[in-house]
């Protein structure tokens, strides 16, 4: 292998308006995955807006809609309920964006939009049984406090779950994240935490909770963040996270292309594997490009909601290799080797490939 070859690359450049998303915002480093729970400040985030500026002292939280009395809680009222802390691995909807081919312009994620935390919040169950639910409800909004425009329309940024999903015992109004309050980027002082959904889900500087009695048709929900083939297809709205491995890449990079570099022998592959769709049964590990599969050795995932460790003892011979990875999960959902391409580049869990040199 000619160890100076560019990385592959989509056939369209990166638009500076795409560089100044990719600025704002920002991916895990695959290095990171040595961690059970992500440090704070490699965690990804992705801002959709501005982030906002909120006092902590004059904050509520409404929730109102279909209930039978309508609820305004303060922080110090949310903190003083019951809480549960869990830890809970998130990843964007649009991670694997940027590999795909035509090229989709958006955020330009790469494979490291992800990361997990120990969240500690009020189970929103608790909160809406405190409100009274009415029976005509069969949707719950979650309102934030950021505001912007997106195709063409002013809004706050807003997503809605069915009823069924909003009441899962898991679901928090989360307002801590690994023992602390939650930072301005994070959704401070309170946002949404959905175990098992892509992150568009987990709204963040929450302001309202609204049951409704039909479904929300806002932008977020009937327009971005659903899979279609073409932009006149309704498509399906992506909801959990399809399963994916991804391994901490082996040796030392080359600066710019990232190409690994180690001695031929012993090594160990490790890394994490998670889905929204069930445990992590399997993890498998190819050093010939996706032809052969082996493998790995799983480790205890730190709750049913956490990326699984996994491991793999590979022998590593002198010459060009291309390491992947794949995960199978409970459900028997696997990981592909190629993405299936759509409109929003959404849901590209095709399998992680890593180029290495060994000498």
């Amino acid at each position: 292998m000619d160890t100076q070859t560019k990385a592959p690359h989509v056939a369209n450049e990166f638009s500076i308006d795409e560089l100044g998303l990719a600025s704002r915002n920002h991916a895990m480093p695959l290095e990171a995955l040595c961690y059970s729970c992500t440090p704070v400040g490699l965690h990804y985030l992705l801002i959709h807006y501005d982030i906002p500026q909120v006092d902590a002292t004059t904050w509520r939280l409404t929730v109102n809609g279909a209930v039978a009395h309508e609820l305004t809680l303060s922080l110090d009222e949310l903190r003083a309920l019951p809480s549960v802390t869990q830890q809970v691995t998130l990843e964007c909807a649009g991670n694997g964006r940027g590999l795909l081919s035509p090229h989709v312009v958006s955020q330009p994620w790469l494979g490291e939009a992800v990361g997990t935390a120990e969240w500690t919040g009020a189970p929103l169950s608790a909160v809406l049984a405190q409100a009274g639910i009415d029976a005509t409800a069969v949707e719950a909004l979650f309102t934030g406090l950021d505001r912007g425009i997106d195709g063409g329309e002013e809004q706050d940024y807003a997503r809605s779950l069915t009823l069924a999903e909003a009441t899962r015992d898991e679901v928090l109004l989360a307002y801590a994240m690994d023992g602390a309050p939650l930072l301005p980027q994070h959704g401070f002082p309170v946002r949404l935490i959905v175990p098992g959904w892509y992150g568009m889900t987990h709204v963040k500087w929450l302001s309202s909770v609204t049951l409704l009695t039909e479904p929300f048709q806002g932008y977020q929900q009937s327009h971005a963040y659903r899979v279609r083939a073409t932009s006149e297809d309704a498509g399906t709205p992506v909801t959990r996270m399809k399963p994916r491995a991804l391994m901490i890449p082996p040796g030392i990079p080359e600066y710019q292309t990232r190409i690994r570099h180690l001695r031929a022998g012993s090594c160990t592959l490790r890394g994490q594997a998670w889905s929204g769709w069930g445990a992590i049964t399997r993890v498998e590990v190819s050093d010939d490009a996706g032809q052969t599969w082996h493998d790995a050795s799983l480790g205890d995932a730190a709750s049913a909601y956490a990326w699984r460790p996994w491991s793999f003892a590979w022998d590593a011979a002198s010459g060009a290799h291309e390491l992947c990875c794949r995960a199978t999960d409970s459900a028997g959902n696997v990981q592909p080797l190629q993405a299936a391409w759509n409109t929003g580049g959404y849901e590209n869990n095709s399998v992680q490939r890593v180029r290495v040199v060994v000498a």
